[in-house]
């Protein structure tokens, strides 16, 4: 608008000043103008608005006051009383200003702003001045006069500058009132706020302002919050521009927009109602340092305590957490450190969160997947409830993690919550329960083959799970109860940390009595061999090695540290002591001057392994208390979640573990007193478990503890003679262990049991023929000449060649322990007492080993049936077969009867991995691995895992592969720390299996054409099962050491048959597959061998140095099929017949016709149901094993059907092939099929007919839906 020009005082108009005051000019003084001023302010003061007449009077006065003068003095008091005068005037003269011009009111609003910074000082004399001039401002809302000017924005900016400037905390409440009224009536009242006015208010948000001035930062939220609906707009406005637009030169805070955004959110929502928007338009940036940014921003506001964002803005909280799966690194890695906030404050959130949690838990980058766990950790330890079971799964899933630093996290998180909820209980016993499985995931980590993770283990029982810190009583209350607790996989690791621990303090122990001998190279290469087995227990194996050397030979030096190491290992030394033990030792390798000392750090690790931190004799005591305080039901069981029998139970197998490795701990009369009234109890496991706690630390009974011996004596000889078979063998040597008179007391216990020996009843015999069959193992020279009686005349004559009763005819290949019929359950225990009463001999002069091995092959040869009668069910056959397999297995640990263990023995043991019985096959293999893995079996029991390639069970090939990995690397583990055993490598160089394996493969009854591709396919199959193990590293040339010796075998005999021209061909066929595999498998093989292989001579013949057998056996054909592994042919019954897989057994055929409606299997489709592609398909359906299995198909919808084959349709039967040694003349098929029953020997799937009746596929019988739930119902 147009102003009219200012108004001055005409010359003849007079300037009427008030009473008593005086003309106030330039001449004057400035004391002189204050004083005069000071009148005026009065009377201005004193005015009111309907004082017309003083109005006029004053108004030539109220002129001359906004003269250059005044306005620009020089003096601070005077400008200060002019501008109390001026704003009195405004005031006054309200709604119309005396002042019309513009350029006069913008000079007159602009100095008065200028003296509101002398409001700062509030000490200052002039404050109240300066408050009233600020609170008649506020109050006439003087400025809104601007308005009215075009250039209003300058002046307002000034004003808020001032106003923000001069705010601090020695203003009162009423100070900061006034300047928000002031400021707010601005706001409020114009036409909007320019960008230039909102950044003098929004620049007191940034942090850094912020942090420099508190009051300004809160008068501008205060002044934000008043004014939201006016000022939302403008805020808008400026934000669209910044990031939508990318106009970052509207303003200088355009850089600080996403603090701004935060910290608008914080004081009102309400003020970013608009903004919201261009935030999801900025999450979908294509720069990923933007997103980032948002992300941050976003993270910070949906995070925020009471926030309700997510709530209100549901789009853009999906479209946030859209970026969890963001392709830059950092914006995932923010998401998920969002996380960690948002389950805190807002629970409700947990449900959206899951889901991406679940996804970047899995996250290529480690650092993501770190802090995935560090999210749930820190939220479960705030309030468990703030994480669901599926969060807690994400980080029991990482406890496996592929990087140590994620694994640590996950593990260390899980103890922490385990400590506060389950051990302190902070939240209750319902809380306590939702993380019970805690205890049993953290031990199951101690199978893992990292040593870092055994160690995190060790420590996390230590310090989490059973705080060493504890008082004893406390401490063994808490691992008692724990024990109980544990699934049986977690106390099986438990029970390895011991025995580990226990290990190395024993190789500790070793280190320590060398020291005390005279030094001498053999002495030195033995604490070599020590300090490197100690090494490998201990992290980073590099490192260690060295730090142990310097460690040997500070030990060398210091007498004293020797005498505190010896100290912390001996068996007496108590917790207490062990903690001073290991506090002295560490003081003595401590270097002052050293901030990190990895030498002390890896002795640490040592000596955190080795010291006993929880069991000592007091340890021991509490827990027998415990036990007792069980045993009586006064014990707190219940209340721990466990029932009193299971304390017991579980109380005694801890006592047991701790008897092995802590024995010492338990010789008290107190504790012997509790574990006699323990053998009393009904409970067979528990006074089983006695007896060998006894058996484990009685060595000082008879001397020391007398009462105790009298006492045990008897017991032990009860339970020998009629106790169960576990009771009698712990009896037997528990007598043999701790007593001098040991003869005599087993003389008591085999005179009465060998005259009471009766084959009619078989119930009773079990735990005799135990009890006499370890006695004769223990104490060979005295009843080796009885026992040779009752093994012909008893054991073999009456009860091994005898089938009193009648087996159950249910057709099931395998029944449970409780189902099988006391006669084989006594034959079984029979086949056990002749291997220890060999065992015990250890000698063949009367040859009683041969017979026994006649007598075992005859068992696997005739299929458990020695007598052929058929009264023995297929069950009983099966358990029958696995004894004499486990039998001859047992004999050829002993030197000494491996020797006369013929070839043809040693197939027929080995193919009792390939039983038809999943079960058998299964226990078999196991048995078989632990003897390998210990050393104490040939190195040919080692091929017979080639025979595994055959099983149709994919999980059967695989554990089968990994026992492989394990003994060979094993094998090569003792080469390399052994010197000695250079002297012995045909027995130990992995390697050396392939001969045996090409000679067990050669005898293989499924070889039977030569030419055959089928055959030929398996016997690739087989070979190469073991050789890719062996050919994973090319080392010292092994590739060409392979070869040579599979060409060298091919100038030798079958030493087995050696002028049987088929058996050698057979022979040389398996050689050729062999060559053709490893020359198709390695470019290296070719190269020079580095020494010549040597031949087992048992197995082959020496070679005939004028003859060179270099023919080759393998048609171009087969080759080609062994190269491209051409699909085979798919017979008609292949697809109706598939093999079933649960538990994975292979399908065979049944001969005789008197079971055929019960046990009978239908064809398979060939023989090679054990290759890859078929065996696939087995392991997807369900059945029962080893029973009348239904065939699963699939239908033309893709869903499967249970079909079984109908056996009474006029289909031939192909009579199986033999398993085991071949009869002296193979009958025809059809004279078997008269007879009604195939050769003896093992079985094995019988080949696919050329063509099926045609009447087949309509026999196919569907059950019901009830049967096949029944049918599907897994049985082990």
């Amino acid at each position: 608008m147009e102003f009219p020009q200012q108004q001055k005082p005409a010359g003849d108009s007079k300037i009427t000043y008030p009473p008593g005051v005086k003309e106030i000019t330039e001449k004057i003084s400035n004391d002189e103008v204050v004083k005069r001023l000071k009148m005026v302010v009065k009377t201005y003061m004193d005015m009111d608005q309907d004082s017309e007449e003083e109005k006029q009077q004053y108004l030539n006065l109220a002129l001359h006051l906004a003269s250059e003068f005044f306005l620009r003095n020089p003096n601070k008091d005077v400008r200060l009383l002019v501008a109390c005068c001026l704003a009195d005037i405004f005031r006054i003269y309200a709604p119309e200003a005396p002042y019309t011009s513009h350029d006069k009111l913008k000079d007159i609003f602009l100095f008065i702003t200028r003296q509101l910074k002398g409001l700062e000082d509030t000490k200052s004399p002039q404050f109240n001045r300066y408050f009233y001039l600020l609170e008649n401002l506020a109050w006439v809302k003087s400025y809104n006069i601007c308005f009215e000017l075009e250039d209003c924005n300058d002046i307002f900016i000034q004003l808020f500058k001032t106003l923000f400037s001069v705010i601090n905390n020695s203003h009162n409440q009423k100070v900061q009132m006034h300047m928000l009224d002031l400021m707010s009536s601005i706001i409020m009242e114009g036409d909007g706020v320019t960008q230039e006015l909102l950044d003098t208010i929004l620049i007191n948000l940034i942090p850094a302002h912020k942090n420099l001035n508190k009051q300004a930062y809160d008068l501008a939220k205060t002044l934000l919050k008043r004014t939201v609906q006016t000022i939302e707009t403008c805020i808008a406005n400026f934000f669209n521009q910044v990031l939508v637009m990318g106009k970052s030169s509207v303003s200088d805070l355009s850089e600080h927009v996403f603090d701004l955004i935060q910290e608008l959110f914080s004081i009102d929502p309400l003020l970013l109602t608009s903004v919201m928007p261009q935030l999801e338009f900025k999450l979908k940036s294509n720069d990923g340092e933007e997103r980032l940014a948002v992300v941050r921003l976003l993270a910070k506001l949906f995070g925020a305590k009471d926030s309700e964002l997510a709530t209100q803005n549901r789009p853009l909280w999906q479209c946030f957490l859209g970026r969890f799966n963001d392709i830059h690194v950092p914006v995932r890695l923010e998401s998920v450190k969002f996380a960690s906030h948002c389950l805190m404050n807002h629970p409700d959130l947990a449900r959206d969160l899951t889901e991406f949690l679940k996804v970047r838990s899995h996250d290529p980058e480690e650092a993501i997947r770190h802090d995935v766990i560090v999210t749930i950790i820190n939220a479960g330890k705030k309030d468990l409830n703030l994480v669901n079971d599926q969060l807690l799964g994400f980080v029991r899933e990482r406890t496996l993690d592929k990087r140590w630093r994620v694994r640590k996290e996950a593990m260390m998180g899980l103890a922490q919550l385990f400590k506060k909820y389950c051990l302190h209980h902070e939240a209750g016993k319902e809380q306590a329960q939702k993380i019970s499985w805690i205890k049993d995931k953290l031990l199951h980590i101690y199978y893992q083959n990292s040593i870092d993770d055994k160690l995190l283990v060790e420590k996390i029982f230590a310090q989490y799970m059973v705080p060493h810190s504890l008082d004893t009583e406390e401490k063994m209350k808490c691992l008692y109860y724990l024990y109980a607790c544990l699934d049986t996989n977690a106390v099986k690791a438990l029970n390895e940390m011991w025995k580990c621990q226990n290990m190395l303090r024993g190789l500790v122990r070793e280190l320590l009595d060398l020291h005390k001998l005279p030094a001498s190279e053999a002495n030195t290469t033995a604490m070599f061999g020590k300090l490197m087995t100690i090494s490998k227990n201990l992290p980073d194996a590099g490192k260690a090695q060295d730090f142990m050397k310097r460690f040997n030979q500070v030990l060398g030096e210091d007498e004293k540290l020797r005498v505190q190491l010896d100290t912390l290992i001996s068996p007496t030394c108590s917790c207490k002591q062990a903690e001073l033990c290991v506090r002295e030792i560490t003081r003595k390798l401590t270097f002052p001057k050293q901030p990190t000392n990895p030498f002390l750090e890896m002795v640490k690790f040592l000596l955190e392994r080795i010291a006993p931190v929880h069991i000592d004799s007091e340890a021991i005591s509490a827990l027998v208390k415990l036990l007792n305080k069980s045993i009586e039901g006064t014990a707190d069981d219940d209340e721990e979640g466990v029932t009193p029998d299971t304390a017991i139970r579980s109380g005694l197998e801890l006592l047991k573990v701790l008897s092995f490795t802590h024995p010492t701990a338990f010789h008290s009369a107190e504790t012997y007193e509790s574990l006699l009234q323990c053998l009393k109890m009904e409970d067979d496991k528990v006074a089983e478990a006695a007896i060998q706690i006894f058996r484990n630390t009685g060595q000082k009974i008879e001397t020391e503890l007398q009462q105790i011996r009298s006492t045990l004596i008897p017991v032990l000889h009860q339970k020998a003679k009629r106790g169960t078979p576990h009771q009698a063998k712990q009896a037997v040597h528990c007598i043999h262990a701790i007593f001098c008179n040991k003869e005599v007391q087993l003389a008591q216990i085999f005179e009465p049991l060998s005259r009471s020996l009766n084959a009619d009843v078989p119930e009773q015999l079990i735990t005799p023929l135990v009890s006499l069959g370890h006695i004769s193992l223990l104490a060979p020279d005295q009843f080796a000449s009885p026992m040779k009686a009752i093994v012909a005349n008893f054991i073999v004559k009456d009860l091994l060649m005898n089938d009193r009763s009648v087996g159950n005819k249910n057709g099931k290949l395998w029944t449970s322990d409780e189902e099988v019929s006391p006669e084989v359950l006594a034959k079984v225990q029979a086949i056990k007492l002749l291997v220890r009463w060999l065992l015990g001999m250890k000698n063949n002069q009367s040859k009683s080993a041969n017979s026994t091995l006649r007598l075992l092959s005859a068992m696997l040869v005739s299929e458990g049936d020695l007598t052929e009668q058929k009264k023995i069910s297929k069950s009983d056959m099966s358990r029958l077969r696995l004894a004499a397999g486990g039998a001859i297995m047992k004999l050829a640990q002993e030197p000494v009867y491996h020797d006369i263990i013929t070839p043809e023995q040693f197939q027929l043991c080995g193919l009792v991995i390939n039983d038809e019985c999943y079960q058998v096959r299964q226990i078999f293999a196991q048995k078989l691995h632990l003897a390998l893995v210990k050393l104490l079996l040939p190195l040919e029991y080692l091929a017979v895992f080639s025979l595994c390639a055959k099983d149709p069970v994919k999980e059967r090939r695989a554990h089968a592969r990994q026992c492989l990995l394990k003994n060979i690397s094993i094998r090569r583990e003792f080469i390399n720390n052994n010197p000695l055993a250079h002297d012995k490598m045909m027995s130990l160089l992995p390697e050396y299996v392939v001969p045996y394996m090409i000679h067990l493969l050669a005898h293989d009854p499924d070889f039977t054409k030569p030419q055959d591709f089928e055959q030929l396919r398996d016997l690739k199959e087989c070979l190469w099962f073991m050789l890719e193990v062996l050919m994973v590293q090319n080392e010292n040339n092994s590739h060409a050491f392979l070869r040579k010796m599979v060409e060298n075998i091919k100038q030798t005999k079958d030493a087995q048959c050696p002028d049987d021209p088929k058996a050698n061909e057979k022979l040389y066929i398996v050689c050729d597959v062999a060559l053709f595999v490893i020359v198709n498998k390695s470019t290296a093989c070719h190269l020079e061998s580095p020494k010549d292989p040597v031949l087992p001579s048992k197995f082959y013949t020496p070679p005939d140095k004028d003859l060179i057998n270099d023919k080759e056996y393998l048609s171009s054909e087969a080759r080609t099929v062994l190269l491209t592994g051409k699909p085979k042919p798919s017979p008609v019954l292949s697809t109706v017949n598939k093999t079933l897989t649960v538990p994975g057994r292979r399908v065979y055929n049944k001969t005789t016709g008197s079971d055929s409606n019960t046990s009978t299997h239908s064809q398979p489709s060939s023989p090679v149901t054990k290759t890859r592609d078929v065996v696939t398909e087995s392991s997807e359906g369900g059945a029962r094993e080893n029973e009348e299995n239904p065939v699963i198909t699939k239908t033309d919808d893709g869903k499967k059907d249970t079909v079984t084959s109908d056996l009474t349709t006029g289909a031939s039967t192909i009579p199986k092939p033999r398993r085991g040694r071949p009869p002296k003349a193979t009958p025809s098929p059809l004279a078997n099929e008269k007879e009604g029953g195939a050769g003896k020997g093992r079985k094995r799937a019988a080949p696919a007919q050329d063509s099926a009746p045609s009447g087949e596929p309509n026999s196919i019988k569907i059950p019901k839906a009830e049967d096949v739930t029944q049918i599907l119902d897994l049985q082990r």
